[in-house]
Formats: structure tokens, C-alpha cells, sequence
């Protein structure tokens, strides 16, 4: 008897669950969204790095391209990402205890601030500002690492509004 209410209560679930959208890869995409436009990023920042405008742009562009199948266009998109940058900072978050001053750590912090809108579905539509930042310790010169930490902070930044826009959760 009790083995029953068991297979009934596994059946009732199953039942309840039929209906429900899950996905695992976490993005959730209208299926009526086939389109998306990336323009881009300008760097308003006050210290400017000459690629980090294209470089943050295209790897927006990137990931919304590997881990979805909207069709990136300029031409009457269903959803657009807009912005700029609006922040570039390299500063000391530790200091070495000796008598020189002298920086035991650094932080790279870079500042996006994005309109997406949504026209499928206007209430997911959003505009903020998003930072990231990648603390390092200088070895040898700022710009032998500068690359890889620009690389870092713009992969971490482009997940967080890519989930912002297409993973509501």
C-alpha cells in the first residue's frame, strides 16, 4: 500500500513538472528573440586604453554568439546593448609594511554602464552600471600584464550582463 503512494506521488510530480520550463544551462530567451545588436562601447573613462572599447565590445558580441543562437545585426534587432565605459582605475589595495610606501597589491577595477532593451519583452529591459576588478601583484612592468588583466575583468564583465539580460535568476 505504502509502496503505491509512493509511485503516485513520483507520478503526480512528474505531472507537475511536465509544465515547468527548466533549463540547465540557465539563459532563458524568449523563443521569439532572433536578433540582437551590440553597438559600441565608447571609453569615457578619464584614463583611456586605446583598445578596450573594441575589445570589450566584441567580446560581448562573443559570448552572446557562443552561448545562444540570436543572430547578431544592426538591422531592426530585437534586443540592443548599448553603453560605454565609463571607468578605468588602477590603485593600491595593499600596502607593503616597510619604510618606502610602496604597493603590495593592486587592483584593475574597469566600469561598464549598459542600456539593454528589450523590445520582445520590455520588462527585462535594464540600465546600469556594472564593475569588475582583478587584484595583482606588478611583476616586472604594469604593461607586460596589463593585457591579460584587461582580458580577466572584461570576460568577468560581459558574463555578469549576459546573465542580467538572458539568465533572470
Amino acid at each position: 500500500m505504502i509502496s503505491g503512494m509512493k509511485y503516485i506521488g513520483i507520478l503526480i510530480c512528474l505531472i507537475a513538472l511536465g509544465g515547468c520550463k527548466i533549463s540547465l544551462s540557465g539563459v532563458s530567451i524568449p523563443p521569439t528573440m532572433k536578433t540582437v545588436n551590440v553597438t559600441v562601447f565608447e571609453n569615457n573613462a578619464q584614463l583611456v586604453v586605446a583598445s578596450l572599447s573594441s575589445q570589450f565590445t566584441e567580446e560581448l558580441k562573443t559570448r552572446i554568439r557562443n552561448q545562444t543562437s540570436l543572430s547578431i545585426t544592426p538591422n531592426d534587432p530585437q534586443a540592443v546593448f548599448s553603453g560605454s565605459i565609463t571607468g578605468y582605475n588602477i590603485s593600491p589595495v595593499a600596502i607593503q609594511d616597510n619604510r618606502t610606501a610602496t604597493a603590495g597589491a593592486n587592483r584593475l577595477t574597469i566600469t561598464v554602464s549598459v542600456k539593454y532593451v528589450n523590445n520582445v519583452n520590455p520588462k527585462l529591459s535594464f540600465e546600469k552600471s556594472f564593475d569588475k576588478y582583478r587584484d595583482f601583484k606588478i611583476a616586472g612592468s604594469l604593461q607586460t600584464q596589463e593585457a591579460g588583466l584587461i582580458k580577466d575583468v572584461v570576460q568577468q564583465l560581459t558574463e555578469d550582463i549576459f546573465n542580467a539580460a538572458f539568465a533572470q535568476w
